[in-house]
C-alpha cells in the first residue's frame, strides 16, 4: 500500500491481509447493507417524528418550544447509551467474532424499534409514556452503537486494502438508502387527514421494520468469520491468557488514534443530523413551509448521497482517503452559510438543491472515505472497539446533541440559522484537522 492511500500504509505493513472470493463478498457486503439499512431506518425516522409527532404525543403538557426541545432530548438520549453498546458489543466482536457481535446488534435494534411503533402515548398511561419512550430508545442505541462500525469493519476484512474505500462506501451509501426509507414511508403516511396520522399513521413505518429485521437475522445467520480476524485470532492464540480485553489494549496502545477517529467525524455527523433531522423541524415548524415540502427535500437530496457516496468512495482509492475527507469537510464547512440561507429562502426548488449539494458533494465525499480511513487506523485484534468507540463516543456529542443544539442556537438567535452555521463551520474544521494529524501520525510511526 502507498503512501497516496492516506494513514493505511503502517497499519498494512503491520499484518498480513487475507482477501476473500468475489462471491463472498457480495454476500458480506448483502449482510453488511442490509443492517445499516434497519439502523438507519430507525433512527430517521424517529428523528423525522421528533419534532411532527413526538412533542405532540408524549410532551402535550409542555409549552410548544419546550416540548420540541424535549421531543429532540428523547432523540439525543438514544446517543447516550451507543457508546455503551459499541463497547459491550464490540468487545464481542473482538473477542468472540464479529458475527455473533452483528446478530446481537441487529436483534436489540430490531425489537426496540417494533416496540416504539406499538408504544401507548401520554393520552393513555400519562408520564409512563414518557418514561418507556426513554427505555426504548436507550435499548435502540445500544443496538446501534456497533452497528456501522461492525458492517464497516467487517467488510474491510474481507476485501484487499487497495478496494476499502469503495466497498466501506457502499455501506455508507446505504445509510442514504435507510434514510431514504424512512422518510417515504413518512412522507406516505403523512398523506393521511391530520386525525388518523396521529392517532395510528405514524407508528406504521415503525412496524414495518419488522420485515427488515426478519431478512438481516437469516442473511446474517449464514455468514462466515472475517478472514483477517481469524488469522488475527490464531495469531494471538498462544499469548491469549497474557493479553488483556481489546478495550484496554486499544487504550493503552491506540488512544491517540481513538481521539483522532473520534474528532475526524465531528463535521460529518453533525452536517448529517441538521440535514436528516434538525431541517426537517427547521423548514415546518420555524420557516413555515409545508412537512412534505421538507420531506420531498430530503428524499431527493439522500438520494444523490446514496448515489454519489460510492462515487466518492472510488476517488478515495485512486486520489488518497486522506484527501477525498479533507476536501469533504472542507467543502461542508464553506457551505454551511449558504445552505441555510436556501433554505430561508422557502422556495422548494432551493431547498432541494441546498440539501443535494451539501448530502450528493461534501458529505458523500466524507461518507465514502471515512470507512477505509477508519479501518486503517487500528490492527484487526481490536479493530472493532477502536472503531465504535471513536464513533460512538463522537455521536453522543456531535450527532444527537445536534438536533437539540441546534434548536436552542435558532431560539437564541431568534429564528435565524447564523449560530448553527457557525457551529457547523466549526466540527468542520475539527473533522480537517483531526483527519491531517492522524496522516501525520501514521508518518510517523
Amino acid at each position: 500500500m502507498t503512501d497516496s492511500q492516506g494513514v493505511l500504509t503502517a497499519a498494512a505493513c503491520r499484518e498480513q491481509i487475507y482477501v476473500a472470493d468475489q462471491k463472498t463478498v457480495r454476500k458480506v457486503v448483502t449482510a453488511s447493507v442490509v443492517g445499516t439499512v434497519i439502523e438507519w431506518f430507525d433512527y430517521s425516522l424517529y428523528g423525522a417524528i421528533a419534532g411532527l409527532v413526538i412533542n405532540k404525543l408524549f410532551f402535550p403538557a409542555l409549552s410548544p418550544g419546550l416540548a420540541m426541545l424535549a421531543a429532540f432530548a428523547t432523540f439525543a438520549v438514544g446517543f447516550l447509551s451507543r457508546p455503551i453498546g459499541g463497547i459491550v458489543i464490540a468487545h464481542i466482536g473482538d473477542k468472540y467474532g464479529r458475527k455473533p457481535a452483528l446478530l446481537f446488534s441487529i436483534l436489540l435494534m430490531g425489537t426496540a424499534t417494533v416496540a416504539l411503533g406499538l408504544l401507548p402515548t401520554w393520552y393513555d398511561i400519562g408520564v409512563w409514556a414518557s418514561i418507556l419512550l426513554v427505555l426504548l430508545r436507550l435499548m435502540q442505541g445500544f443496538g446501534a452503537g456497533a452497528e456501522l462500525a461492525g458492517a464497516q469493519t467487517f467488510v474491510a476484512e474481507f476485501v484487499p486494502p487497495e478496494k476499502r474505500g469503495f466497498y466501506t462506501s457502499i455501506i455508507m451509501s446505504s445509510t442514504g438508502v435507510g434514510i431514504l426509507c424512512s422518510t417515504g414511508a413518512f412522507w406516505i403516511v403523512t398523506q393521511l387527514p391530520e386525525e388518523a396520522f396521529m392517532s395510528w399513521g405514524w407508528r406504521v413505518p415503525f412496524l414495518l421494520s419488522a420485515l427488515l429485521f426478519v431478512v438481516a437475522i437469516y442473511i446474517r445467520k449464514n455468514l462466515d468469520e472475517t478472514p483477517e480476524y481469524a488469522a488475527a485470532q490464531e495469531k494471538s492464540a498462544s499469548k491469549r491468557k497474557k493479553e488483556q480485553v481489546p478495550l484496554v489494549i486499544l487504550l493503552k496502545n491506540s488512544w491517540r488514534e481513538v481521539l483522532l477517529g473520534f474528532c475526524s467525524l465531528a463535521g460529518h455527523l453533525a452536517y448529517g443530523y441538521v440535514l436528516s433531522v434538525f431541517s426537517l423541524s427547521y423548514m415546518a415548524n420555524t420557516l413555515g413551509m409545508d412537512k412534505s415540502h421538507g420531506l420531498a427535500a430530503l428524499m431527493v437530496a439522500v438520494t444523490v448521497n446514496t448515489l454519489m457516496t460510492p462515487v466518492m468512495g472510488r476517488l478515495a482509492d485512486r486520489f488518497g482517503f486522506t484527501a477525498i475527507f479533507s476536501f469533504g469537510a472542507i467543502f461542508l464547512g464553506l457551505f454551511a452559510f449558504p445552505f441555510f440561507l436556501m433554505l430561508e429562502s422557502g422556495r422548494l426548488l432551493l431547498a432541494i438543491l441546498g440539501m443535494s449539494m451539501a448530502y450528493g458533494i461534501g458529505h458523500a465525499a466524507t461518507s465514502g472515505a471515512q470507512g477505509a480511513f477508519l479501518t486503517s487506523l487500528f490492527p484487526a485484534r481490536y479493530r472493532y472497539s477502536g472503531m465504535a468507540l471513536s464513533r460512538e463516543l463522537n455521536s453522543v456529542i456531535f450527532a444527537g446533541a445536534t438536533p437539540m443544539i441546534a434548536t436552542a442556537l435558532v431560539t437564541v438567535g431568534d429564528g435565524k440559522p447564523t449560530l448553527v452555521a457557525l457551529y457547523l463551520v466549526a466540527c468542520c474544521i475539527l473533522t480537517l484537522t483531526a483527519v491531517q494529524l492522524a496522516r501525520r501520525l501514521k508518518r510517523a510511526h
